[in-house]
Parts: C-alpha cells; structure tokens; sequence
C-alpha cells in the first residue's frame, strides 16, 4: 500500500527545479510560523531526559489540554510511531476506519493483519468491529463528529474488548471539537500532534491521552527516552505560553483569511477543511497540482480522489500575493 504524503518538497525539485527558496510548500497542515523557541540550556542537550522534565511536560500537556486529572498521558516522537502501535493493543480482529482520512491508519492496521473495513460515517461502523478509528477534524476534508456520538462509540467498543482512536492531530485551533477533556474514559485513546499546530513537524513530538493500562502498555513498547529533553522543554514552554498563545492563535487566524480570499479570487471552491489548511475540488485538479509546481508552488494532491487538491497556509501577505499570481499563470496555462 503505497501512500502520498504532503511535504516531499526535495522530490518536486529534482522534478520543477529552483532552490528552496523559490518554493512555496504548501503540500502540509503544518503551521508555517514557529512557535517562539525558549532558550535551551547545554545541560539539557548534555543529559538524558530526566523525570522532573517529563513530569514538566505532563503537567503543561494536561493544562493545555484541558484533561481530568484521573487521565494518563505518553509522549512520543511523533503521533505516526502511536499510530503504529494501535494495532498491537488487543488481539487482532476488525478495525473500522472513518474516512477517507489519514491513510497511515488503515496501513498499520493491514500490515499488523487486522480486517479493515472502510466506513462513510459512525453510522456505518459494523457490530464485528472492535476497534474504530475517526481522525477529528478529519484529513483532508475537516469533518468534524459530534462529542457526545465519540463518547457513545468509544463506550461500546469498550464493551467488546477494544477502543476508539480519536487522532485529534489538527483540533488545537478548533478545541471546541476536542474530546481531551474525557481522556481516561475506557475504550478512549485520543492522540495528539504537537508540531501541526506549533509549526514544529520536525520535532517529532506527540501524546496519547488514554486510560492508565494503555497508557503502561505504551510506555513500555516505547521504552526509556522515548522523547527528547529539547522537545520536552520545548513543549513545556510552548504549552504554558498563554500569552503568546492568544496572538499565535489570532495570527494562524489571519493566515487561513488570506489563503480563503485567494482561493475564492481564482474561482476555487472550498469544500472543507480546518484552520490550518484547505481543501478545493475541480475537475482538473492533478493538472493544476502539475502547473502549480512548474511555478514552484507545492501543494496536495489525492490518488484517490483526483477532484481534490488541499492547500496549506502562505505565512503572510507577501506569500499570499506570490501564491495569487502563480495561481494565475497555473490557470491560464491549463485554459490556454
């Protein structure tokens, strides 16, 4: 099962040409901004990750996330080696996935055996199944499912044995949609993405907010160290930040504006998406992804639905003017 990411930058410029900074990457959901870094000590870069910097990063992870104080919580390097593991944390049997979404889930599952069954809703979620997998809002078109229908799903696969992942990876901008504060509930695994939001992809940073047997049985796969000291004091920095929260929030809020009143400017029609990126349908949208690139403008195209095409967030005014004008070359190259 071959997938297709966003972010394959080098590959389109062995393919398009120019330098790095001739791009615009808009190929990812990942915020363009870098959340302002503190300053990291050498004995932080010296030392293994000790206790008291893990305890550090729970506790500002638990705030920012609005958990129950009963709710365990595993940091990883990156949500994509939890995702992985879901698998393994009850016998195999029939997962069922709602989508279409991000397709790294169905891959562990079919690589660790299980049965997959591919569902258009919660509704469709078959009886066989003792696991389900619902990323919220969804990747890529930012559907977002009603709490109290989560909670219900994740009570009755509980009760067969299994769970409910909730891979909650672009839900900080639109924490109203976020289940984090029922963390601990059984039959509940929420994961969460740091570097999305926080522009930090290559981090590697994520959490899995579970019930206190899973949150053990993650430990102990992942091991001693799972997660880096830089990353940790990152994250214990960036979660208690209200302050600088509030404006990074307003300026993301300001990115997804312009990239809108472009999107709608070329006659592009928007048809979902969430605060961090877009998604547009066309008929020719492999072919605009084609001439996008030849004017070094990367964005996101789908093998499996070819009238789709999402666009991620220009970091600013200038990046949106740039991105307004190679849009109009891009189309008048196809009308031409």
């Amino acid at each position: 099962m071959q997938i297709e990411h966003g972010g394959a930058l080098d590959r389109a410029m062995e393919r398009f040409g120019g330098a790095v900074a001739d791009w615009i990457d808009l190929s990812t959901g990942i915020n363009p901004e870098v959340f302002p870094l503190p300053l990291i000590g050498p004995e932080i870069w010296n030392r293994l990750p000790d206790e008291k910097l893990l305890v550090s990063a729970f506790r500002a992870a638990k705030d920012y996330y609005s958990m129950a104080n009963e709710a365990e919580i595993v940091a990883a390097p990156g949500t994509q080696s939890l995702i992985q593991m879901m698998p393994e944390l009850v016998t195999r049997g029939e997962v069922a996935i709602v989508g279409p979404t991000y397709q790294e889930h169905e891959r562990s599952f079919l690589q660790a055996g299980w049965m997959v069954s591919n569902c258009a809703c919660i509704e469709d979620i078959p009886q066989s199944a003792k696991i389900a997998v619902i990323v919220n809002p969804n990747n890529p078109d930012g559907r977002i499912a009603a709490k109290d229908d989560l909670l219900d799903l994740a009570k009755a696969m509980d009760s067969k044995g299994g769970f409910l992942v909730v891979d909650e990876a672009f839900a900080d901008p639109h924490p109203e949609s976020s289940v984090a504060e029922h963390a601990g509930k059984g039959g509940l695994i929420i994961l969460k993405s740091f570097g999305k939001f926080f522009g930090l992809g290559g981090l590697r940073l994520g959490f899995a907010l579970s019930t206190l047997d899973i949150a053990q049985t993650l430990k102990l796969r992942l091991g001693p160290w799972a997660v880096s000291g830089p990353a940790l004091a990152i994250a214990v920095h960036a979660f208690s930040d209200r302050g600088r929260l509030a404006a990074y929030t307003e300026r993301l809020r300001f990115r997804r504006a312009l990239l809108a009143n472009v999107l709608a400017e070329a006659g592009l029609v928007e048809i979902g998406g969430t605060m961090l990126f877009s998604l547009v349908e066309l008929m020719q949208a492999h072919r605009l992804h084609e001439e996008l690139c030849r004017q070094h403008v990367l964005t996101r195209k789908f093998g499996y639905a070819p009238q789709w095409l999402r666009f991620g967030l220009p970091l600013d005014e200038i990046a949106a003017d740039i991105l307004r004008q190679r849009l109009t070359k891009a189309q008048g190259r196809i009308n031409s």
